[in-house]
């Protein structure tokens, strides 16, 4: 395998690390400055260029990319999607994950346990939204934080408050999160490489200090996961649509919590910590996985006229509920059933003879007026409000100013 890793200091732990995983697993391995890139665009020939020269063939590329070069890094890992190229995590996995907001918002629709979180703009909602997360404590975050920065936790709605009008006077996006009491200076980084947890660990914040992050000082334990620790870890990685990602929980009583998901995850503290070599499993993944280079389904599917990727809800009292989906019809309209959803299961490529249950959801691919007669008739209503009728006097125009 020839593997390039994107990345700006070929020096840090992290990178050192998978350097020497792939040579000693015998694999020709390049370490790319991210903002060394030049981006040809072209008629059926997406091109790049790094310093200048055209650049070689590589079966995969590994992404590490820093906070403060998102975008640009972000652009570049799509033009190696676009040339087909494998690539460990996905563009927009990573732009998703970067952002505090977008990831939580992502995952909340997916029955992922996370801390109630509330986002806000206007100074009179503050208070009701610090109400609605439970009160005081609670824990602001900058949206596009890193490593601890942005933090605050603030024991009363007063401070709270204050401290959110005065970050929102410096233009700065904030999240108001409940404080997980029982969790206080303690959280879980599970490290996720393709649909397993390959290492966890717990980190402990230091004396009166609540954020637990090793760059402020917090120690580390390697801890061994739950079975439903480990689902929830895989599943947020997989929903970002991250191949490889530290994802953040906290121990709450009513069980795991996800706080955030890391597409760059630091291999140095996890690797010290649990003794196991995590750079090896990544490079491992990656060798497994070059052949099947990412797709964006919606965007190869939806090419052809009249067809369409949607998602078919199963309600209560539907007709399909009790048959298989070959009984239901589907396949005969010329409808597919790529992946079945059930509760927080989920069943790809599903069999005909799977029986469907009320509340499933089904992602189909398929002709777009077949399937828009399965939408549910009041989700119809709601989303196609009525179109008024036009006047039929003539509406007089604006005196000039």
């Amino acid at each position: 395998m020839k593997l390039a890793i994107l990345s700006r200091n070929r020096n840090c732990y992290s990178t050192r690390r998978l350097c020497e995983a792939a040579e000693g697993r015998g694999h020709t391995v390049r370490v790319l400055d991210t903002l060394k890139f030049s981006i040809d665009l072209t008629q059926g020939e997406p091109e790049l260029f790094f310093r200048s020269k055209v650049l070689s063939q590589y079966d995969a590329v590994l992404p590490r990319i820093g906070a403060s070069i998102t975008y640009f890094g972000t652009a570049v890992v799509r033009q190696f999607e676009q040339m087909d190229v494998f690539v460990g995590n996905s563009s927009a996995g990573i732009a998703n994950s970067r952002d505090k907001l977008r990831c939580l918002q992502i995952l909340s629709k997916h029955h992922i346990g996370m801390p109630p979180t509330t986002f806000v703009r206007e100074r009179k909602d503050i208070l009701p939204a610090i109400e609605r997360v439970g009160g005081s404590p609670v824990v602001i975050k900058l949206i596009e934080g890193t490593q601890g920065v942005g933090v605050i936790l603030a024991e009363s709605t007063k401070i709270a408050e204050a401290i959110i009008e005065t970050l929102q006077s410096t233009n700065q996006n904030v999240l108001v999160q409940k404080f997980v009491a029982e969790s206080r200076g303690r959280d879980v980084r599970a490290f996720v490489v393709g649909d397993q947890v390959v290492a966890a660990m717990r980190r402990v914040a230091v004396g009166n200090e609540f954020r637990s992050n090793v760059h402020r000082g917090g120690s580390t334990e390697r801890v061994e996961l739950s079975e439903d620790a480990k689902h929830l870890a895989v599943r947020a990685a997989q929903i970002m649509g991250l191949r490889i990602a530290g994802v953040d929980m906290l121990e709450a009583n009513e069980g795991p919590q996800v706080m955030e998901v890391n597409s760059s995850p630091g291999l140095e503290g996890i690797e010290r910590c649990t003794q196991l070599d995590i750079a090896g499993a990544v490079i491992d993944y990656l060798a497994a996985q070059v052949d099947f280079p990412e797709v964006d389904i919606r965007q190869r599917l939806t090419v052809s006229r009249g067809y369409g990727v949607t998602e078919i809800r199963i309600p209560e009292g539907s007709d399909y509920v009790g048959k298989t989906i070959d009984e239901s019809g589907l396949p005969d309209r010329d409808i597919n059933v790529l992946t079945l959803y059930r509760d927080t299961s989920v069943i790809p490529n599903p069999r005909l003879k799977r029986t469907l249950e009320a509340g499933d959801r089904l992602l189909c691919f398929g002709k777009l007026d077949a399937m828009r007669d399965l939408v549910p008739e009041k989700v119809r209503k709601k989303r196609r409000p009525k179109v008024k009728e036009l006047p039929e006097e003539a509406i007089e125009a604006p005196a000039a100013v």
